[in-house]
Order: structure tokens, then sequence, then C-alpha cells
């Protein structure tokens, strides 16, 4: 089989390599139907943050069970999106619930190889069923959506509430539709990239121009109050300082994006948050636990029915263009959204449907032929 496999920071081969191995004693082959590219990747690619080399990247991912184990939850054929966390089943977070919390737990596209290939092995309990109609990279935006979920769920909704979210990223993105269907009144998106700003506000949010003042626009639609919740969804240390500016008084700040550099709190803002007892929140990862209830379950039953990731597909292309298109991402020479590498031919096959993805990349080959480009950025849609 083949596989996009990370030999050295910057370089990626599409290449053969030996067929995966199981995973424990309930493991499922899958196919890969697609795979979505997290900024974890990038960094991974380009800013060697990989673990190790050679390393096949790829952590939010769907596949089609090509042969699973007698008397469980799966047939051939059946379609799944895939939890990409092994945990280590002596940790005490393990036997309570909260795997993500572990010390000593495995991962698909960090720890060990992940999904930028043709087939793997995954254990069976790693496995969410999604309908067999749910199209293939909408089943891979499944893990970031939870990741997202997982995050908006610390945060009690109150009557009449409104949320901020800075940044519209794939995953501020989805946030903010978590917010809206988890009950808060009004959800304000904060976002320097104006593409960005057209998608949010077609998904009917009041955007802001984070380009400008963004606490003080906030603070204006909010009458001086400021917001119940802040989601930070940048990672910048100066959108952090900012949620934790707009936040009114017994509000929440969520810290969703993983900070790229220190932050330095002056003394004023820090004697603010104690007179507005305001809560800072960390979240980390997804839970899918308890079996059944999960936010994993959550996510496949609201696909569709009011969390929408088609808007946030920019593109979709191949995996044996993997090397140009990290190339592009990481040098910024492409305007992007959220990448998902339709692998499997049904996958490929969907993207012609209505509704799977906006047409802003309908070529076999990424933009340029996958070739390595240098010079002016190349917008990927009018």
């Amino acid at each position: 089989m083949k596989a996009a496999v990370l030999r050295e920071q910057g370089v990626i081969a599409f290449t053969e390599v030996p067929e995966p191995s199981p995973v424990g004693d309930r493991s499922v082959l899958l196919r890969i139907g697609a795979v979505g590219v997290c900024g974890s990747d990038v960094l991974r690619y380009g800013r060697g943050k990989a673990y190790r080399y050679p390393l096949v990247l790829g952590h939010e991912f769907s596949g089609i069970v090509e042969e699973a184990p007698d008397g469980g939850r799966f047939s051939p054929g059946d379609r799944v999106a895939v939890f990409p966390l092994l945990a280590d089943p002596d940790d005490p977070f393990t036997r309570i619930g909260e795997l993500a919390l572990g010390r000593g737990y495995d991962y698909y596209g960090s720890r060990r190889d992940g999904a930028m290939s043709e087939r793997l092995h995954v254990p069976e309990a790693n496995l969410i069923p999604v309908p067999p109609d749910m199209p293939l990279v909408h089943a891979a935006m499944v893990e970031p959506a939870a990741v997202a979920l997982h995050a908006v769920l610390k945060c009690d909704v109150p009557a009449s509430g409104t949320a901020l979210v800075i940044g519209a990223g794939p995953i501020g993105a989805l946030a903010a539709q978590w917010l809206r269907l988890l009950g808060w009144t009004r959800v304000l998106v904060a976002e320097v990239d104006p593409r960005k700003r057209e998608v949010m506000a077609a998904l009917g949010f009041e955007v802001v121009d984070a380009s400008g003042d963004t606490v003080a626009a906030v603070r204006d639609l909010t009458g001086g109050h400021g917001v119940d919740c802040a989601v930070e969804a940048s990672g910048l240390p100066l959108t952090l300082v900012q949620a934790l500016e707009a936040v009114a008084p017994l509000g929440t700040v969520i810290m969703l994006g993983d900070l790229s550099g220190d932050v330095t709190l002056p003394q004023p803002l820090v004697s603010s948050l104690l007179r507005r007892e305001v809560r800072i929140l960390g979240t980390w990862n997804s839970k899918i636990t308890p079996a059944g209830r999960s936010e994993w379950e959550m996510v496949v039953t609201c696909l569709g029915r009011g969390l929408e990731v088609a808007p946030l597909i920019s593109h979709t292309p191949s995996l044996a263009d993997a090397d140009a298109v990290f190339d592009d991402l990481v040098n910024r020479r492409v305007w992007y959204n959220k990448v998902v590498f339709a692998v499997a031919d049904e996958a490929r096959a969907e993207l012609d449907l209505p509704g799977v993805a906006p047409a802003a990349d309908r070529a076999a080959t990424w933009p340029g032929n996958g070739a390595r480009r240098s010079g002016e950025p190349l917008g990927a849609r009018p």
C-alpha cells in the first residue's frame, strides 16, 4: 500500500510502505476514507515538531471497515470516524473515562503512524459508527468537531447569554456553531481574515473585524457589558489577553487554542480578573466516554442538523499531493481553511455530490499540479 511519509522536516514522500499490523486483540482493518490536516500536522511538517522521523501524519480521519473481528460491532463496508488516542489501560485517568488526561497514551499521526495512508489497523473500541450516507470527508471532521464541543461544554449557558469566539479557523468555527446549538442567545466571532469572516457571516454569525480593536468592538456590541463566555481559538498571546479583557463579570474564558508563545499579563488586568471573578478554564482533546452517550456520538448526531462542516472545507486534494500541499500551507502560498485529503475512491466520488464541500478545489491535483512553487501567494478561491 502507499502512504504519505514525513521523511524529515519539510519532506513528504508518497511511497510504498508495509501493510499495517493489528493493534491489540480486537483490531479492525480500515481503508482510509478521508483525513483532515490539523494545525499540529503543519507544525510537525514544517517546524520540526514531530516526535520522530519517518512518520505518517494524520489523526482526523474516517474509514471504511475492511476486516473486523468476529462477534464485534462492525462489519466490512461500515463507515466509521476514529478516535485517535490509544489510552494506557493501567492509567488511573483511563479507569474513570478521562483518557486524554493520562500520561502514557499513544496517538495516531503523532506518536505512532497515522492515517495519511491507504489502510490502517485501529482498535475496535476507538471506532464510532457514522451513517452510510455521511460523506467520508464530513466524517473526517468528527474529531475536530468533538474537540470544539468538549471545550464549550465547560461553560454554563445562562439565560440570554452572549458568547465570543476569537479565531474563525475550523476549530473556532465549530466552537461557534456548538455555542449556538447549546443555547447561547448571541454568538460573536472575531477574525482577521476577511474570507473566514464571510464564511461565518454566511452561517448566520455576528462577525467582528479582529484587525481592529476587538475588545472595543465587543464592548460596543454588548453595551459595554462584555460577553458571558469568551473562547480563545487562535492560539496567540494577544488573543488570549483580548478574551480576558472582553469577558463580563462572573464570565468564563476557555483556552482552546494552544498558545504559540508566552503571555505577560499587566497588573491592572489581573486585578480586574479578580474583581470580575472571571473563571479561566483549560481544555484538551475530547471524550469518547461514556460509550453511546459521548461527545463523539453527539457530533455524529448533529452533523448536518445544525452543525455544518461543508462551508469550512476549502480543499480536498489527493494524498499523492501531500508534499506540495504541506509545503504551500507552511509557507502560506495558498489561502485555505480546512484541508481534507479525499483518500478512498468513494470519498473522491462523493466530492461531486451537492453540499459535500464548497467548489473551491475540484481538481484532481493540488493547485499548480502538485509542483512546489515560490513567489506571490496564490488564492484558492476567487
